[in-house]
């Protein structure tokens, strides 16, 4: 099963969770990819989260994107879970008064607040999970967060780094069946 987790703004609508689902149904596996609509407030999209692993017939492989990332992270830990990050936010190294405000989803235009309360509840969730089981992927030519410092935060875990690209991880259409393959499917 793959569980997936979209970034700040975002929704299941997102590129990525698109061709993953397309992935997993052209293979019949289309009943194993689950990619909710997380909350804006980072307590509630990891209690939601949790109540789905735990729920689950079978142990899913998280692959988060951004904050889906810093999600797919502490949940892993928690649950000893199988990671894929995708460019992740390193919370700890972000300034949170840089998102301290109001937002809108990219793609359902929905309007929510971000506070410092939010931020806090962001700190509180760093966790590094078992590195043998988690697999980072970054493009350097990030234009929101620095590359380096997910390379600095996760490191000792397996890690693919792709030179150029962007925040979206141009290059996750080509790296998909590595990913299918790295959750065992």
């Amino acid at each position: 099963m793959i569980l997936y987790l979209h970034g700040f703004c975002s929704s299941p609508a997102s590129w990525k969770s698109r061709l993953m689902a397309e992935a997993m149904a052209v293979r019949g596996l289309g009943g194993r990819f689950l990619c909710p609509q997380l909350s804006p407030v980072p307590a509630q999209a990891v209690a939601d989260l949790g109540r789905l692993i735990e729920a689950a017939e079978v142990p899913p492989t998280l692959v988060g994107s951004s904050l889906g990332g810093h999600y797919a992270s502490h949940l892993a830990a928690k649950y000893g879970l199988a990671a894929v990050l995708i460019n992740p936010a390193t919370v700890n190294a972000l300034d949170p008064a840089k998102f301290i405000g109001e937002h809108a989803n990219f793609h359902s235009g929905e309007r929510f607040v971000f506070t410092a309360e939010h931020a806090g509840q962001l700190a509180a969730q760093v966790a590094r999970p078992d590195p043998a089981r988690t697999w980072l992927l970054l493009e350097t030519g990030d234009e929101v967060l620095d590359y380096r410092q997910a390379q600095a935060f996760w490191f000792g875990c397996r890690q693919s780094v792709f030179e150029g690209g962007d925040h979206s991880f141009t290059r996750f259409p080509g790296m998909i069946p590595q990913i299918l393959e790295f959750a065992g499917i």
